[in-house]
């Protein structure tokens, strides 16, 4: 049985990675990868990057096809595109790049350490309403906050 971070790797012996400077020298070409931010609705409407699309996890694999509720085409058409998949820390974005391979995507790549990296590295955030994320909020919001009952008992 693999544990979560061991999935992770196994999925990184196929899925490639960009860091986020290499991620902005990148949207600055022409033509711009697709961005697709995985994480839930809601964390997206904190903050995300400028121009990414928003498809959650949770529906993925109907969302890159045709004839379902979640069809998202700018992800359906974009199979022959350079596709860059992001979440918060780089973990969730490998195993959604990882499923994206598998479904018949040629360029797809992770951010790797995620929106926490790419708001390191001083670039922008924007919210709902498309107005740049304040960065010490976005500091608070990417500090971890765990309940006494999510840790493991053995580091109590």
């Amino acid at each position: 049985m693999k544990r979560f971070l061991q999935l992770i790797q196994h999925c990184l012996t196929e899925v490639r990675e960009v860091m986020p400077w290499d991620l902005a020298e990148r949207l600055a070409r022409a033509p711009a990868p697709l961005i697709v931010d995985v994480r839930e609705p809601d964390e997206f409407a904190a903050m995300h990057l400028p121009g990414s699309i928003n498809v959650p996890r949770g529906i993925l694999e109907s969302a890159c096809e045709w004839d379902y509720e979640e069809t998202v085409p700018a992800l359906v058409e974009a199979r022959e595109r350079e596709v860059v998949v992001v979440c918060r820390s780089g973990n969730r974005s490998v195993l959604a790049a990882h499923a994206l391979q598998v479904l018949g995507y040629r360029q797809v790549v992770s951010l790797r350490l995620g929106l926490r990296g790419w708001k390191d590295d001083d670039q922008p955030l924007v919210d709902a309403a498309g107005a740049e994320v304040d960065p010490e909020a976005a500091d608070d919001y990417f500090t971890p906050r765990l309940r006494p009952d999510q840790v493991n008992p053995e580091r109590r």
